[in-house]
């Protein structure tokens, strides 16, 4: 396109949009950046420049862009049934139907679903449900949830009050009451002079200490991604989850695991939860459910929670988008292209191995104080000092590397100052040479910038 047209579409934005998450006076200053359309693993701009997505969109386009087939799902389900609630006592095939599929994939005994439009949504179910749950089982003052801090759950007032973010607190007056927070998992940032294992375990014995303070009649549930997303792709030491289960098998309370990021393939295994052994009582979904194609969300929910639900009478909650037919229609194929294109056990097998061995070797460079990554994740640590871990005292070190990333034809996320990737789960050995020398290309600049 034209610079004209790319001018056109800025002022657009300038003049009629809000983004999300978004400066709007800097934006308006530097322009925004157009999208016209994309293909595999690549986006292209409106001055036509190719652009590598290490981001899969918000970590959500695990099957890659320009898959007709779901085009072709939701094309076939707007002629036979574009739209119906499942309220008043009614469903449609598409949500049946789609429910039992992802059941199938579930860990064994969670077999229900509650659809939602996104995945915050499904964490404001959780936190309705959660405390449906206990009323019904006669105990209504178990109503705190326990979230860890820079952990991300969604932006709505529950999922903001859920999450950890102290940036989203500061604005709103969150979180509401009956949420409480322990610390991340965070080695690295956090550890200090400990070991990963001693750190784990410290940081896990804080939930045990936290539902003692509140006491164990007050608290309902814990909430947790298996790997923080976008608190910066925290992954746990290997000593967390083992002692977070023995704590949770010793109190009366429900876990909540949000695979909203991790599901569906992203870790090399269906859910995070199967990757890290755990046996949550309900999991918000989203994201790559549908590959980003169409907005959808849900919670599967534990047979044992459902068996309560069930004598609890009306659960007043729901949404007018709740398993939307041509949403369902999409996911479900969408789920297919996954299960019979064999991609999840392709990325355990192949791809995360081979990315996680080439992200390794970018710690060698001068600028990166730890590289670490689990399945198609991948974060760098950007440090002033590799031996002592000392941050840049200037902000927006982070900032920076990612604009060099879209000069570069790359798109990575900075949280602070950590870059990190999640990109489509069909990238190939190719593409991920391509990302590697990308991303040492843009680090190379961005030490000329801060490093001299």
């Amino acid at each position: 396109m034209s610079d004209s047209q790319t001018l056109h579409w800025q002022a657009l934005s300038r003049d009629h949009h809000l983004p999300p998450f978004t400066d709007y006076k800097a934006l308006n200053a530097k322009g925004t950046r157009i999208i016209t359309r994309a293909s595999g693993v690549y986006l292209w701009d409106s001055d036509g420049q190719r652009i590598l997505d290490a981001m899969a969109g918000l970590w959500c386009v695990n099957v890659g862009y320009g898959r007709e087939e779901l085009v072709e799902a939701a094309a076939r389900q707007m002629r036979e049934l574009p739209y119906y609630n499942l309220f008043f006592q009614t469903a449609h095939p598409p949500a049946l139907a789609l429910a039992q599929a992802i059941a199938e994939l579930a860990p064994a005994g969670m077999q229900h679903v509650f659809f939602t439009g996104s995945g915050s949504e499904a964490n404001d179910t959780v936190l309705r449900m959660v405390r449906h749950y206990w009323a019904i089982k006669g105990q209504p003052e178990k109503k705190v949830v326990i979230g860890r801090w820079n952990g991300y759950h969604g932006s709505t007032v529950a999922g903001a009050s859920l999450g950890g973010m102290k940036a989203m607190h500061g604005q709103g007056d969150f979180p509401i009451p009956g949420i409480e927070h322990i610390d991340q998992p965070y080695w690295y940032g956090e550890g200090g002079d400990m070991e990963p294992e001693e750190f784990g375990i410290r940081i896990a014995d804080q939930l045990e200490q936290k539902i003692r303070e509140i006491g164990e009649d007050k608290v309902a549930a814990f909430i947790a991604e298996p790997i923080q997303g976008a608190g910066g792709v925290i992954i746990p030491p290997d000593s967390y989850w083992p002692r977070i289960k023995e704590i949770l098998a010793r109190h009366d309370i429900l876990f909540i695991a949000d695979e909203v990021i991790c599901g569906f393939g992203r870790t090399g295994e269906w859910f995070g939860s199967d990757y890290y052994g755990l046996e949550p009582d309900l999991m918000p979904i989203a994201k790559g459910l549908t590959s980003g194609y169409i907005p959808m969300g849900g919670v599967i929910v534990r047979d044992e929670v459902v068996r309560t639900l069930n004598e609890g009478g009306e659960f007043y909650h729901g949404f007018t988008y709740s398993g939307h037919p041509v949403a369902a229609a999409v996911a479900l194929e969408n789920l297919r292209i996954l299960r019979e294109e064999r991609i999840v056990e392709r990325v355990k097998a192949q791809t995360a191995p081979y990315l996680q061995r080439r992200w390794q070797e970018l710690a060698e460079h001068p600028l990166v104080g730890q590289a670490r990554g689990v399945g198609l994740l991948g974060a760098l640590e950007l440090v002033k000092n590799k031996k002592t871990r000392e941050r840049f005292a200037e902000p927006g070190v982070g900032m920076r590397c990612r604009e060099h990333c879209f000069r570069n034809g790359l798109v990575m996320r900075a949280v602070g100052d950590t870059m990190i990737i999640s990109p489509p789960l069909v990238i190939g050995e190719q593409e991920i040479d391509e990302l590697i020398d990308k991303v040492r290309l843009c680090l190379d600049a961005t030490a000329r910038d801060v490093l001299g």
